[in-house]
């Protein structure tokens, strides 16, 4: 078969290690897994009833427009729902966009290390990469800038970053916005912005309205904790909108995670509990990281990267031998550190001591 040729040599996405697998391996009665970002507080009490209602209609199609979700949601961001696009989990957006705007004679830009997936389908659509190294854990803006070139389609901006969990402030996001030229795409990804905390962080959504090339994107599979059920969004210009949607599959977004998002969008109350609860986690490894002299980057997500100083695989496996599943540095862009999830306080405290142990023995 005639393949991509650069689709042969491609690594799939590797998620984290699956718990049942972990235990049957090391023979452990439990398992903590903080690896994939996921909200150890689970998802608003809301949820589960409001998806009881679609328990005769599994044999129905789901709404392709999502009409009532993109209504709640228009509501609640108060844009236009003619501004919204909706995909599974915010990665599927990331995948319509390569697939609209990137080829062969396409360059595209973006940090290095960030979220894998816009190196991932720039790849598969054959497009010309420009990775630009992080500088000191955050985007180097300026060199992105001159980065850009007559072919450059897409510039990709992960704030918070992933794996670092640091963001780009306000002035410095608009000062590069201004200099972006109008016919290349700026995707903002924020799938950790309820996580964020910072007071110069910037409002994103007024953003789309002031540039009419950015996008950005979020997901319902971080705080609000419907990982399982795979819905992200897209806000921008009606324009982009219209362009994108030829490039979304049919029914992408399945019924019950549609249900699930729109009664999490009525609970804020719990969003804003996860996010102080996640505050005070972070706090727990910032007074270890601190404790031990070991660097990390304060954050802005429900993660943290410390490095060990050692190969990060080492720390990893000895995490999970005791049953904790993290994530190594080494796939992520950081070989000597270990990304972590915040977990619940107990959790914390157990991959904490697991760490001390480490240390203590290194």
């Amino acid at each position: 078969m005639r393949w991509k040729e650069h689709l042969l040599t491609l690594t799939p996405y590797q998620p984290g290690r699956p718990i049942e697998s972990v235990k049957k391996q090391y023979k452990l009665d439990k398992i903590v897994k903080l690896a994939s970002n996921e909200n150890p507080f689970g998802c608003s009490k809301k949820v589960l009833p409001a998806m009881q209602s679609i328990s005769d209609n599994l044999a129905i199609y789901p709404d392709g427009y999502a009409a009532n979700l993109r209504a709640e949601l228009a509501a609640f961001l108060e844009v236009g729902e003619d501004e919204l696009i909706f995909g599974n989990g915010s990665d599927n957006i990331i995948q319509m966009i390569s697939r609209a705007l990137l080829h062969p004679n396409a360059s595209t830009i973006m940090a290095t290390p960030t979220f894998s997936q816009y190196k991932h389908n720039a790849i598969i659509e054959g497009a010309i990469i420009k990775e630009i190294p992080l500088k000191d854990g955050d985007h180097d803006l300026e060199a992105m800038l001159e980065a850009i070139d007559e072919q450059t389609n897409v510039i990709w901006v992960c704030s918070p970053n992933n794996p670092t969990g640091t963001y780009i402030p306000e002035n410095k996001l608009i000062s590069f916005l201004d200099r972006v030229p109008e016919h290349i795409l700026v995707v903002v990804d924020e799938a950790y912005f309820e996580y964020v905390a910072a007071d110069d962080y910037y409002e994103s959504i007024s953003l789309t309205r002031k540039y009419q090339n950015v996008i950005v994107l979020r997901t319902f599979s971080k705080i609000y904790g419907l990982a399982a059920l795979r819905v992200g969004y897209g806000v921008a210009h009606s324009s982009i909108i219209k362009a994108l949607e030829p490039a979304r599959e049919p029914f992408n977004v399945n019924s019950l995670g549609q249900l699930a998002a729109v009664a999490s969008i009525k609970d804020q109350e719990f969003v804003l509990e996860c996010k102080e609860k996640n505050r005070q986690g972070l706090a727990q490894f910032y007074a270890f990281c601190d404790e031990n002299k070991l660097s990390y980057y304060p954050s802005q997500t429900n993660f943290i990267l410390i490095d060990f100083k050692v190969d990060g695989d080492k720390v990893f496996q000895y995490l999970l031998e005791r049953g904790f599943i993290t994530r190594s540095g080494k796939a992520l862009g950081f070989p000597t550190s270990v990304r972590i999830t915040v977990g619940l306080p107990e959790q914390n405290e157990g991959v904490l001591k697991a760490l001390s142990d480490f240390l203590a023995e290194n």
